[in-house]
């Protein structure tokens, strides 16, 4: 692929649609600030005795007392020089030791050596071990005496004996080490608890002070509606004397909830930036830690330093990760969660009117929180932040590409149309994935064909090299993928078919693309069982033609078997079972821990099983009839396949030009005795159609 040259310019890399990590001033937001606490009669001082330093100071006491009381229990009584060298001339000594490096003189005596001192001759009873130190002039005469004497066991000279700081050294530098240890893991198991919870912190400094983000609004684009509900809370933090004017009370917490990568992050900064407050931000795990107690700990520092600081935004993300319904894990639920939880909830309802503190929260997962958390005076505001609308996708891209470099022809908005259900951070990926391509081929423009590349990345996944792949394998391939194009072209609730490859994607040898023409909120019936299918038109073609199918559709059946048991036991689209929702929305959490049992009877999961295989059987015969009924447009297809790799939509739509339709299915009621209505519904008002830019007559 060759891309248009043009002023040399390196385009600056998107960062998705979540601001930089790097930016936040939170990076340790736990440090000891006990000594600023306020209403503390000490100044915040916790007593000395709680102190971790002194109870290692005594453990190194006790021991060094041990080792003295172990010396002096299995040690020897020194002597003067004078007397153990009249010792060596009788005949009490047993045994002498001599050590040269220390001029030191051992003796083991037969009888216990008794010396008599002072003027009142008062004894002195020194034992059977005694020792005396020599002097270089004195070392020849004790080397005759020791020679001349006769001891019972003999003597020992020229020993290199370890000195006492040696063995002092050897003795307590293990349970040093051993003490070091198990500070530094209780210190980083512990968290802000310290060891054991004797009153240690992870930091000795003050806790870090939350910083002002600069982002703004106007940089969170696509997303109108969530930025409109947040609107009042940085008028609030800015201005609250015309709220309590009126008597109004901002909302204590926003939740924010939506699918990954779509700005929830972003928008709370933004909130911040707007009012110019200082922003705190932890995720949700970083308040659960591995003893009892100490995530709870964590939750009222961080409370107590936004208080000073107020008007504050604390940001908690992924607050599913904390925030689960109690009672929801194994053996009653994690009490070390439950603990920070019910912290958190007595922390966020032991606000007043006047903290002008706003806590705001994102999660994937709202349907997992605990109620306790949503109820008014908590989460009392719930911002949906969904995936953006073509306008919002359009905007978005505009963002991101300032500063890249484009062609004149690249039109953002056709892209914003070709990649609906892409979030702020899909897109950004793109711009970024077309501006890495267009730099490794050595471009300075980025086109149209490096877009698209990009966008079938962000899809699919990079392209892989098909030069490996047999001849009759890529054949097949070709079939399968065209199998999967033309029963999506000749059924009638699907969306158009925009390009079909045989190029290895990813973990997939083919890539075939049904593109919507507009947003969807929701889908019908029969869209959905013309995606069931067409997901098995892949399956059906490799039947019908080699009369042996590969493993290729596995994913495929997969996708089938998901919609129709979703239809099934949540869409209440199975005449037998009736508008019953079956699944529950805990299932993914109950039953994985084994404390949920199954709602329903052995009967109805029959029956459930049963409506659901009806429903992959029904679609797989509908892609069987549509494939041997337009056998010749399927191997037209194929052919152009082998030789061009892919086909974009115009030639699609002169391929399937002659292709015979599927007919219209029958009109499905959810009872017999609910016939349908036969009255139309009303006709659009112009006025509405005019509003969405729809031209009159459409």
């Amino acid at each position: 692929m060759s891309y248009p040259q043009g002023p040399q310019q390196r385009p600056p890399m998107g960062n998705g649609n979540r601001p930089d990590n790097g930016n936040n001033p939170f990076t340790n937001p736990f440090g000891h600030h006990d000594d600023d606490k306020q209403g503390s009669n000490d100044g915040g001082r916790r007593p000395f005795w709680q102190s971790p330093w002194l109870w290692i100071v005594v453990l190194v006491l006790l021991s060094l007392s041990a080792f003295q009381m172990f010396s002096m229990v299995n040690g020897t009584r020194q002597i003067d020089t004078k007397d153990g060298l009249e010792l060596l001339k009788g005949t009490t000594v047993e045994y002498v030791q001599i050590t040269d490096n220390r001029q030191s003189v051992k003796l083991t005596l037969s009888e216990d050596y008794v010396k008599k001192t002072g003027d009142n001759n008062k004894e002195t009873n020194y034992g059977k071990s005694v020792q005396f130190y020599y002097t270089e002039a004195q070392g020849t005469q004790l080397m005759n005496l020791v020679q001349q004497g006769s001891f019972k066991d003999g003597w020992t000279a020229n020993i290199q004996e370890t000195s006492i700081w040696a063995a002092l050294l050897t003795s307590i530098l293990p349970i040093l080490i051993l003490l070091g240890f198990m500070w530094f893991m209780l210190t980083r198991l512990g968290g802000s608890g310290g060891m054991l919870g004797m009153g240690g912190k992870r930091n000795s400094g003050k806790l870090l002070e939350g910083q002002t983000p600069t982002t703004k609004f106007a940089d969170v684009a696509g997303e109108d509606a969530a930025v409109q509900e947040v609107e009042e809370i940085k008028d609030f933090l800015k201005d609250p004397s015309k709220y309590k004017a009126l008597g109004a009370r901002i909302p204590r917490g926003v939740l924010l909830y939506g699918p990954p990568g779509t700005g929830k992050t972003l928008l709370a900064r933004a909130i911040a930036g707007e009012a110019g407050v200082p922003f705190y931000s932890m995720a949700g795990s970083d308040f659960v830690e591995m003893f009892v107690g100490l995530g709870a700990s964590r939750v009222r520092e961080l409370f107590d330093e936004a208080k000073k600081n107020a008007p504050a935004i604390i940001f908690i993300d992924e607050i599913d990760a904390v925030g689960r319904k109690r009672g929801s894990g194994m053996g009653g639920g994690h009490d070390e969660r439950e603990q920070t939880l019910n912290q958190l909830l007595v922390e966020m309802d032991g606000f007043d009117n006047d903290t002008n503190l706003i806590i705001i929260a994102a999660t994937n997962r709202p349907d997992v929180l605990d109620p306790a958390l949503l109820r008014p005076g908590r989460f009392d505001r719930q911002v949906g932040v969904e995936a953006p609308d073509l306008e919002g996708r359009e905007a978005i891209l505009k963002v991101h590409a300032k500063g890249k470099p484009f062609v004149p022809d690249v039109d953002l908005h056709m892209v914003a149309v070709r990649t609906p259900g892409f979030t702020g951070a899909d897109l950004a990926n793109v711009l970024n994935e077309a501006a890495l391509l267009c730099a490794r081929a050595g471009a300075q423009l980025i086109d149209n064909r490096a877009i698209d590349e990009a966008i079938d990345r962000v899809q699919a996944g990079p392209k892989r090299q098909s030069k490996g792949m047999a001849l009759n394998e890529l054949r097949n391939t070709a079939y399968h993928e065209g199998g999967h194009a033309l029963v999506a072209a000749a059924l009638h609730h699907t969306d158009p078919v925009t390009k079909v490859t045989i190029l290895p994607r990813g973990r997939a040898l083919g890539y075939t693309a049904v593109m919507p023409t507009e947003d969807r909120y929701s889908q019908s019936r029969n869209q959905l069982l013309d995606q069931m299918a067409y997901a098995m038109g892949g399956r059906a073609a490799e039947e019908i033609v080699f009369h042996d199918p590969t493993t290729g559709a596995s994913n495929d059946i997969e996708k089938a078997s998901s919609i129709a048991r979703k239809m099934v036991v949540e869409f209440g689209f199975s005449s037998k079972l009736g508008a019953i929702k079956w699944a529950d929305d805990d299932d993914q959490t109950t039953v994985m821990d084994g404390l949920q049992p199954r709602r329903y009877s052995d009967t109805t999961a029959q029956i459930i099983d049963d409506e659901v295989l009806a429903l992959v059987e029904n679609a797989h015969t509908e892609a069987w009839k549509i494939i041997n009924e337009n056998r010749d447009v399927l191997d037209e297809l194929v052919r152009q396949l082998l030789v061009k790799e892919t086909l974009n939509e115009k030639e699609l739509a002169q391929i399937f030009a002659s292709i015979r339709k599927a007919p219209e299915r029958e009109v499905w009621l959810s009872n017999e005795q609910r016939p349908d209505s036969d009255l139309p519904p009303v006709e659009i008002p112009e006025s509405l159609k005019r509003s969405v830019g729809m031209k009159p007559g459409e």
